[in-house]
Parts: C-alpha cells; sequence; structure tokens
C-alpha cells in the first residue's frame, strides 16, 4: 500500500457525530497540507442516514433509529453493526481531480476486495453502490451488498463506503435503502460466506494499491 496513506482502526463503535467530528479536522488538516490521507475503518451503532438527494417518503420507520443528516450525496442509507465502513480521504488535486473517475475506483477496489472471497459484485447503470446478481438462485434477483456516498470539499474526500459484511438486514426495513424499491439487499453471511472484520479489512487493504496506487 502506498506510504502516503494512513491507515485507521477502530475496534469499538463509532457514534456517528464524532465521527463527522474527526472526518471534518482530518479533511481540513489534509487541505492545509498537515496530515496524510487517510481510510479510516470503522462501526456504527445502529441508525439511518439522509444524503443530499434522500426523499423523506422513503424514511419508513424514522422512530426506529437516529436519523442524521450526513451531508453526503445519495439519498437514505442504514449504517450498523456487522457493517464495516469506510471513511476515505483523499486530495483529489494529487489524483487527477476527476470526481467520476474517484467514484468508479472506490468501486472498483470494493470489487476487487469481494472478489478475494469469491463474490462477484457488479456496477448497475442507474444505481448506485455493487449488486449481487442472481443469488439463491432466482432469476432476475438483484441484492446491494455495499453503498457508496462522497462529499468534496476543495478536492479532498470525505464519507466513503459502507459493505454489509454481517448486519441485521431487518435494520434496513426501516428506510427504502438509496431510494431503491425494487431490489434487495444481502451481505457476505447471508452469502454463506462468514469472514470476521478483521479478515475484510485485510481485503481492503489488499485490493487498494491496484486500484489507488
Amino acid at each position: 500500500m502506498s506510504a502516503a496513506i494512513e491507515w485507521l482502526i477502530s475496534d469499538q463503535s463509532v457514534e456517528y457525530p464524532q465521527a463527522l467530528s474527526a472526518m471534518e479536522e482530518r479533511v481540513a488538516a489534509i487541505r492545509a497540507g498537515r496530515a496524510a490521507e487517510c481510510v479510516w475503518l470503522l462501526e456504527h451503532p445502529p441508525l439511518y442516514t439522509a444524503g443530499t438527494s434522500a426523499d423523506p417518503a422513503d424514511l419508513l420507520d424514522g422512530g426506529r433509529f437516529p436519523v442524521y443528516r450526513a451531508g453526503r450525496g445519495g439519498q437514505f442509507t442504514y449504517h450498523g453493526p456487522g457493517q464495516r465502513v469506510a471513511y476515505v480521504m483523499l486530495d483529489l488535486k494529487r489524483r487527477g481531480a476527476d470526481i467520476r473517475a474517484y467514484v468508479h475506483d472506490l468501486e472498483e477496489w470494493l470489487i476487487r476486495a469481494l472478489a478475494r472471497f469469491g463474490v462477484t459484485a457488479e456496477r448497475r447503470d442507474g444505481r448506485v453502490g455493487l449488486w449481487v446478481a442472481g443469488r439463491g438462485g432466482m432469476p432476475g434477483r438483484e441484492d446491494k451488498i455495499a453503498a457508496i456516498g462522497v462529499r468534496v470539499r476543495q478536492w479532498v474526500t470525505f464519507h466513503g463506503i459502507a459493505l454489509n459484511v454481517d448486519p441485521d438486514l431487518d435494520h434496513f426495513r426501516g428506510i427504502v435503502p438509496c431510494g431503491i424499491r425494487d431490489h434487495g439487499v444481502t451481505s457476505l453471511w447471508q452469502l454463506g460466506l462468514t469472514p470476521t472484520m478483521a479478515e475484510v479489512d485485510c481485503a481492503l487493504m489488499a485490493a487498494w494499491p491496484e486500484v489507488f496506487g
């Protein structure tokens, strides 16, 4: 992996406001040249976040868990135990200053990490995130295994990705995930794979230099 990237792993669940505050501080430090680029791996307690395009009608059970305005792009997303969140803080001015290419690279990073577990994750036109097709042998069935939501401030990124390792999938029922009603959500464990979070972290770190250098 690149020596310029600092990897942070939180062993304890991180409250969402605390994570936002820490990201704000780190992004400011990266912009000022006082800190290295960073990928922060963590889990949150159960909560829903609303991106800048969130439709209030997609919040089906607002009293179930706390709801936070995230400031990232996208719609409603669930975070909770068993889901690996990666907050990615990069200086895009050093990386081509292309936001669309950056999102594509995040997708590619996840595709390559999941491939290490034998999972074929795919992009879909018009749908954000990564999808697993044909789960359970059901023709036309596609389930979301990872969400992506980014924000860029003066060419420094924050927020990032959320990969379903072994979350309680029933918790997604309180929202329409990313505004998509016709498909479900899945996880590595639901697919019959049982990696630990540490093993998922290793896959993410191993796939990183293949995409981001």
